[in-house]
């Protein structure tokens, strides 16, 4: 059956590896698990670190926003317009999930990247690695031109990874949570500064039969 879901819907054979984590689809059981990890909470209560509102609602409204989140990724597809919302597996154990958004593609060639971990999986460098990776998808896999992101200014461990990662400053957005209007800073990553980082080896698997998908 599960070569059968892979032959219908190819993205299910997709697999990003990094040293330590894997990147892909979670099936029925693992994305229940991942939305139970997020109802447990994505960051401290007293913050704010994200536009989705993660502390509203209980546990139960947050894991039920994440399969939500995972169904209409896979239901809206298009190949003009996609978003490949990818589980972050260590040893097996979902503790988190990255997303590349991808708006026609074939010939715009950038993308917008957002994730989240389990808080007992903060602080471990966990982040970082699965944007690698995701990033390494993007641009030696996919041959996308740039990526961007979007961040608070007071977010910094996001602010640190995606300077790390060679982000550069692209302006300012300005979006509504309730009657809040949030300010955030936009980050974009050109595909020459990529190419000049030094990056820890990256592995993807089956991702020739997933191209048509994007569009390529």
């Amino acid at each position: 059956m599960a070569a059968v879901l892979t032959d219908v819907w190819p993205l299910f054979g997709l697999v990003v590896r990094t040293g330590r984590v894997e990147l892909r689809l979670p099936r029925d059981e693992e994305l229940a698990a991942l939305a139970e990890l997020a109802g447990r909470g994505v960051h401290r209560p007293d913050e704010q670190p994200f536009l989705t509102p993660w502390t509203a609602g209980d546990p139960a409204d947050r894991a039920r926003r994440v399969l939500q989140g995972f169904w209409s990724g896979l239901a809206e597809w298009r190949s003009a317009s996609w978003s490949l919302d990818l589980g972050v597996f260590r040893d097996g154990e979902p503790i988190g999930s990255v997303s590349l958004n991808g708006t026609d593609f074939r010939v715009v060639r950038e993308v917008t990247t957002s994730s989240w971990l389990g808080l007992p999986h903060h602080r471990q460098g966990y982040g970082t690695e699965a944007r690698i990776g995701l990033l390494a998808l993007a641009f030696d896999h996919l041959g996308a031109s740039a990526a961007r992101t979007e961040v608070f200014p007071d977010n910094a461990a996001s602010q640190g990874v995606s300077r790390k990662l060679g982000y550069r400053p692209d302006g300012i957005s300005v979006d509504a949570r309730g009657d809040e209007a949030l300010v955030s800073h936009r980050l974009r990553l050109p595909r020459a500064a990529w190419l000049d980082g030094t990056h820890p080896p990256v592995t993807v698997e089956g991702l020739a039969p997933c191209l048509p998908l994007f569009g390529l």
